[in-house]
C-alpha cells in the first residue's frame, strides 16, 4: 500500500494567507525553522496506477499539479485518480471536487447523508455530472467493508469509523433534522493483505472506537490540529476552543498525546495541523515533546509504503 501526503495543514494552511499569528508571522520573515503546508489531502494506492483521495482539498488543483503520479497518462483527458472517498461534508474536505468537474469520469464515496448535503443542497457540485459517462457516488456503509476496485487497479478495502462529530454549520436546520448524527465526521480504515492504514484528521473526542482501529494499524494520520484547549481563543479574539470546534488538542488532560499513549504497532503521525500550533516551529518545546512521545509530524510531500 502506498500512501502519499499531499497536504498536511488545517484550513488555510500554512502560513494562512490572512493570518499573522506568531507563526505565520515568524515564518514570513524567515525566524521559524518549520515548512510550508497546503490543505490536509492524501493519496492511497495499493498498486501504484490507480490512486484514491481521501477528501478534496481547496488546494487539491496545486497538489495533483506537483505529483507525478497523478498526471494525465493519455491525451486529450485521464487522470490517476479513480475515486474521492470523503470523511465529512466541512468546506476544506468537499470543496476540491470543483477542481475535479472537467469531463473526468470517476467515483465519490460518502455517507448517505454527506452525499444528500453535497447533491440535494449544493447545486454547485452538479458539475461533476457534465461528464460522460457522469461521476459515480456511492454510498460509504456505517459497519461494514466495502472496495474500491477499479478496472485498473484491484483497489483496497475500506471501512468508516464513526467518530461522533456534527455536520457543518452551513447545512440547513430543516435537513440536519432529517440526517443520521453517526454520519456526520467518519474516519477511515484501508486494508491490503495484512497492512492496516488509519486515517482521520478531525478527532471530535466524541467516541473510542477508533483507538482499537489505530492500534490494529500499521500507519496512523491523526488529527494534530491544535496543541491546546484554548489555543484559537486566547489568538483570535471570539474562537471557540478545540474541542467546541471538534478537534482533541494534542496536550492537557485526555489530550490525544494522553489518550494515544498506548499505540500497540502503530507508527503515528500528526496531520491537520492548525496554523497556530506550536508544534510547527520545528525548534520549540512542544514539537520535541510529540517528537519524544513516538509522534512523526506529517509534512507536505511525505510518503509511507506499507
Amino acid at each position: 500500500m502506498h500512501v502519499k501526503v499531499l497536504g498536511s495543514a488545517a484550513g488555510g494552511g500554512f502560513p494562512q494567507w490572512n493570518c499573522a499569528c506568531r507563526n505565520c508571522s515568524r515564518f514570513r520573515s524567515g525566524e521559524l525553522r518549520s515548512k510550508a503546508r497546503t490543505q490536509a489531502q492524501i493519496a492511497v494506492s495499493s498498486s501504484g496506477s490507480g490512486w484514491l483521495l481521501v477528501n478534496a482539498s481547496p488546494d487539491l488543483r496545486t497538489q495533483v499539479l506537483s505529483t507525478e503520479e497523478l498526471a494525465p497518462a493519455r491525451f486529450p483527458r485521464s487522470t490517476g485518480i479513480s475515486a474521492v472517498l470523503l470523511t465529512n461534508a466541512e468546506v476544506d474536505s468537499v470543496a476540491g471536487l470543483l477542481h475535479l468537474r472537467e469531463f473526468q469520469q470517476f467515483r465519490v464515496f460518502a455517507t448517505p447523508s454527506v452525499k444528500r448535503i453535497l447533491r440535494e443542497e449544493n447545486r454547485i457540485f452538479h458539475v461533476l455530472e457534465r461528464a460522460n459517462p457522469p461521476v459515480i457516488w456511492e454510498e460509504i456503509p456505517r459497519e461494514s467493508w466495502f472496495d474500491t476496485s477499479t478496472s485498473t487497479d484491484r483497489g483496497l478495502r475500506c471501512r468508516a469509523v464513526n467518530l461522533g462529530g456534527k455536520y457543518p454549520d452551513y447545512v440547513s436546520s430543516a435537513l440536519r433534522q432529517e440526517l443520521a448524527p453517526e454520519e456526520a465526521v467518519i474516519g477511515l480504515v484501508f486494508n491490503e493483505g495484512d497492512k492496516r492504514l488509519m486515517y482521520a484528521p478531525s478527532l471530535p473526542g466524541h467516541t473510542d472506537e477508533w483507538k482499537e482501529w489505530a492500534r490494529s494499524s500499521d500507519l496512523c494520520l491523526l488529527d494534530g490540529t491544535f496543541w491546546d484547549d484554548r489555543e484559537l481563543i486566547e489568538q483570535v479574539a471570539g474562537s471557540k476552543t478545540a474541542r467546541e470546534i471538534g478537534h482533541i488538542p494534542l496536550a492537557g488532560t485526555g489530550g490525544l498525546l494522553e489518550q494515544f499513549r498506548d499505540a500497540g504497532k502503530a507508527r503515528r503521525v500528526l496531520i491537520h495541523l492548525n496554523n497556530t500550533n506550536p508544534v510547527l516551529d520545528e525548534d520549540s518545546a512542544e514539537y520535541r515533546q510529540v517528537r519524544a512521545a513516538g509522534w512523526e509530524i506529517a509534512y507536505d510531500g511525505t510518503d509511507f509504503d506499507l
